[in-house]
């Protein structure tokens, strides 16, 4: 069987010797393609055909490395649930290498479940079906939501059980996608042993792969901390705006590049309660959805804490402005937050004089879900409908049907506002943009935990990919609300979702 054939290049071994291990994936005993994403095999610029058949197999399993490749397991250190370990690393993952694909961009790929890696901390470095192929639900659909997100770009069955508390599951890798696997814990890893030296280094090649345009430049590192502190101020509060709880924010999961990583213990609320907690490790509520700002900002300053000594020479100088970007991060996340409310409400940017009340409108209206234990993605949809003159779908959300009636009142004034000299058939006109306006930005159909469950046992335990497939194509098409799709957008009944818990994916 001929090898698959790509360019890669190798540069995070390359450049940074001594930040990971030289490592190969263990060999699939019998592996069988279940995923294999073409559109982003075509955005990176590989050969889908070579990839589709038998040799494409092989390779997504990690049996057949493409020519080039020098796979690594990469070291990186984290705090988990407020602690810090020291070492972590790749215990189940390996680096193959990097592509560029069409529009220029270095892109990571990197194989999941392919076996023990020397950071394992005795784990067996495998991967199951299910949580292989809910990565590639809840990435997709972050995809699909405009989402910064590594991706998947294909799940292999390896044809070998794995061994966990529920018993023998069905083995599998994942081959992921990512702008790089650079994270928090990656500076914390070289910060904790006193190797400045190396955090400088790691500074350095991250600045060049992801803020060219500080590359050399006075206050380089500091500028570093500014961007990652805005990149995760606009995720999160997408995040926020979509209802996704991560479920697992450890620094080693908080990505310098912005996107979204390891889909582990992660959930889409539906009744909206900021203190919703999913996740079966999470028994603290550390990493509930309404804290999920909160953390990104702790997060963040155990970053800055990594570069102290790239700051300044002076140590108080450089916590002063280390401190700078950690206490404006708040700020920066709110603006966000506000920008993405105010589309869902169908306002424009609005004066700085209108921040305030366009707040405490949104502010709000989560109040009146919360209180109502209302769907959240139902909510701001059925609001679209009532942007366009029908308000029965909303209403028929609350128990009572005039529950929303002084808040309603209150956001069409503003909206009146927005229109205001436009005739009766213009402030109709209106509504009716609005409402599309706001259908473009509030999905539809999302990866509800019971399809996603569906989907995932029926793919693991019967080797039936159609829900999966048929899951996977709504979530592709968030936006598009469609007969064919309708059971996607279907809360679970109360009880499943009271009772719903997920795991990590190991």
């Amino acid at each position: 069987m001929a090898a698959v054939s790509f360019a890669l290049d190798n540069s995070y071994a390359r450049d940074l010797e001594g930040f990971s291990v030289p490592w190969r994936p263990e060999a699939a005993p019998s592996p069988k393609s279940l995923f294999f994403n073409v559109p982003l095999a075509e955005e990176i610029g590989l050969d889908v055909a070579a990839l589709s058949g038998e040799a494409g197999a092989a390779f997504f399993a990690g049996n057949a490395l493409p020519e080039g490749a020098e796979p690594v397991a990469q070291a990186y250190a984290g705090h988990q649930f407020g602690g810090f370990s020291p070492q972590l690393g790749d215990g189940r993952a390996v680096l193959l290498g990097e592509v560029i694909d069409r529009a220029g961009q270095r892109r990571d790929i990197a194989l999941k479940g392919s076996g023990r890696t020397p950071f394992s901390r005795g784990g067996d470095g495998k991967a199951a079906v299910g949580p292989m192929l809910r990565e590639v639900l809840i990435g997709e659909a972050m995809h699909a939501l405009g989402i910064p997100t590594t991706r998947a770009l294909a799940v292999v069955a390896t044809g070998q059980p794995v061994l966990r508390e529920a018993g023998a599951l069905p083995g599998a890798v994942l081959t992921r996608v990512a702008a790089s696997h650079i994270r928090v814990g990656t500076f914390q890893f070289f910060a904790a042993r006193g190797d400045h030296a190396r955090v400088r280094q790691l500074a350095e090649y991250t600045i060049a792969r992801h803020d060219p345009d500080r590359v050399g430049t006075p206050g380089r590192f500091l500028g570093l901390l500014e961007r990652v502190a805005g990149r995760q101020a606009a995720l999160i509060a997408q995040w926020m705006n979509v209802g996704f709880i991560h479920g697992v924010m450890n620094t080693d999961n908080m990505t310098i590049s912005g996107e979204t990583i390891d889909y582990g213990p992660c959930a889409f609320v539906e009744a909206y309660d900021p203190k919703a907690v999913f996740s079966s490790i999470d028994s603290q509520g550390r990493y509930a959805f309404g804290n999920q700002p909160g953390i990104a900002r702790w997060n963040l300053a155990r970053l800055a804490e990594s570069l102290l000594p790239l700051l300044a020479d002076d140590e108080d100088q450089a916590m002063d402005r280390a401190m700078g970007v950690i206490d404006a991060f708040p700020a920066l996340y709110a603006c966000h937050l506000l920008s993405g409310q105010r589309a869902k409400l169908g306002l424009g940017v609005g004066q700085a004089a209108d921040d305030v009340a366009d707040a405490a409108l949104a502010d709000d209206w989560l109040a009146q879900l919360h209180a109502g234990r209302i769907d959240f993605t139902l909510a701001w949809r059925r609001l679209a409908d009532a942007a366009a003159g029908d308000d029965a779908p909303l209403r028929s959300l609350f128990t009572a049907a005039s529950a929303p009636d002084a808040w309603l009142a209150r956001w069409r004034e503003r909206c009146a506002r927005e229109d205001e000299g436009a005739s009766a058939n213009g402030n109709i006109a209106a509504g009716t943009a609005r409402a599309a306006r706001m259908r473009l930005v509030s999905p539809w159909a999302i990866a509800r935990n019971h399809r996603v469950e569906e989907a995932l046992t029926a793919a693991s335990d019967d080797e039936d990919l159609g829900p999966f497939e048929r899951l996977l194509e709504a979530l592709r098409h968030p936006y598009d609300e469609t007969a064919d799709n309708a059971r996607y957008a279907e809360p679970a009944p109360a009880d499943v979702t009271a009772g719903y818990r997920t795991f990590c994916g190991t």
